[in-house]
């Protein structure tokens, strides 16, 4: 990728996005929250009783046991009711990611994963059982309020709150999971990821030169898996304190294994070893935190999945064309290839492969180009998307757009027969077909 306002990355950056791939890192941060939250609860109350009993209102204090022993019964039943929310919680998650990893893509099941909602909720729903357990055991079988030494009346008021804002989070949940369920929003996120992405990427001033000579490389050591994320901030340090220039040498994406090169070393001697430490992250799939490509190759899949005989839903692979053309709209001027990660000083310390023009043409419109031919609606779109590309590309990245235009021509031609249906099938619309 080019230089385009460089804004340097944040070191924790990738952990974040690791932690969002995780669906135990928020409800165990909740629970620990809500132990915590039913503490400083539980003292105030105690607190609340002593003073009311050394200004000696022991009326105020008897009022109080006896909102507590009317509340308490409310919350003995939330907290049975809520492993029942948590139950239909859980239920609902596993049927839209069934669903929608059987008729879309299972790339899309990331979506659920990192849903904020999804994770809110069923955070919010155990915290509330939680705490509702808790403030049971802070019932007292005292009623003498000259005696009593705590009255849960400030705990029973967090758990209401709690429970309607459980309440709350349910509703928008269904609503969530639901918009989640359809084509349009789900390709509609892929496509804002992936600009999530492009906006992430380095900018600035193009490399002026071609970098030192290679004086080194560095082998992955850790397990096999496919390159997930690099933490570019703690690569940009290392090879600053060296004075040297990293070069990624797979894309991310790619799979590696151990003693695959990773890392080439320009201008100098390595870094230490310990300085490049969880620099480089592997994982069992792709993500999109970093990965240029991964979105077009979501919506390609998506597309390819709606063209097969067993689905048969031409439309939906409209709207991921729709989608595909967006972003390679976005790419059409900008320089791609490398991204090259600077310094404070301005000074280049990383050079990351990411994939060329041509790359991303063939990736959004190879697969789905041999499987259109029978559907006139997808070849009208594929070509009214590759008319308006050699619009907005200049000439010398007109070449990948004029081949797949070709080569979709041509295969319509073999494919359909009837020269009326095949004029038909070759008429550019960006609707496809109404």
């Amino acid at each position: 990728m080019s230089d385009r306002g460089y804004r340097p990355p944040r070191a924790l950056s990738p952990l974040r996005e690791h932690l969002r791939e995780t669906f135990w890192f928020a409800p165990t941060l909740t629970l620990v929250c809500a132990i915590a939250l039913w503490f400083a609860a539980s003292a105030l109350d105690e607190q609340l009783v002593a003073y009311l009993q050394d200004e000696r209102a022991y009326d105020e204090v008897k009022d109080l046991l006896s909102i507590a022993e009317d509340t308490k019964t409310i919350v003995v039943t939330i907290a049975s009711a809520m492993m029942t929310f948590i139950g239909v919680v859980f239920s609902i998650s596993l049927v839209a990611v069934q669903m929608a990893s059987g008729q879309l893509t299972p790339r899309v099941v990331r979506i659920f994963v990192r849903s904020r909602i999804s994770k809110l909720t069923l955070s919010v729903f155990l915290a509330t059982f939680v705490f509702s357990l808790l403030v049971l055991s802070s019932y007292e079988s005292e009623t003498d309020p000259r005696r009593v030494v705590s009255v849960p009346f400030l705990q029973s008021v967090l758990t209401a709150a709690l429970v309607g804002l459980s309440l709350l989070l349910f509703i928008a949940y269904v609503s969530s999971t639901l918009r989640l369920m359809q084509v349009g929003p789900v390709v509609d996120r892929i496509t804002r990821d992936s600009f999530r992405v492009l906006g992430r990427m380095p900018g600035g001033l193009p490399q002026e030169g071609p970098l030192a000579a290679e004086t080194g490389r560095l082998v992955h050591e850790g397990r096999a898996g496919v390159l997930r994320d690099v933490n570019v901030a703690r690569l940009v340090r290392a090879a600053r304190r060296q004075g040297v220039v990293l070069r990624l040498i797979p894309r991310l994406g790619d799979f590696v294994v151990p003693g695959t090169p990773v890392l080439a070393v320009h201008g100098g001697a390595a870094p230490p070893r310990r300085a490049l430490r969880y620099t480089v992250s592997v994982g069992v799939e792709r993500t999109l935190h970093q990965d240029l490509a991964f979105g077009l190759r979501q919506l390609s899949d998506i597309a390819l999945r709606a063209l097969s005989p067993a689905v048969n839903d031409p439309t939906t692979a409209v709207q991921c064309l729709d989608r595909i053309v967006q972003f390679l709209a976005a790419l059409a001027d900008l320089p791609l290839g490398a991204a090259h990660h600077r310094d404070r000083k301005g000074v280049v310390r990383l050079v990351q492969d990411v994939p060329g023009w041509a790359d991303l043409v063939d990736l959004g419109f190879e697969e789905i180009r041999r499987c259109a031919t029978g559907s006139p609606q997808v070849t009208r779109r594929l070509l009214a998307g590759i008319d308006d590309l050699l619009l907005l590309t200049a000439p010398e990245r007109q070449g990948p757009l004029v081949r797949h235009r070709t080569l979709l021509i041509q295969a319509v031609e073999r494919t359909v027969p009837d020269a009326d249906e095949r004029e038909f099938a070759l008429l550019p619309d960006r609707q496809g077909i109404g």
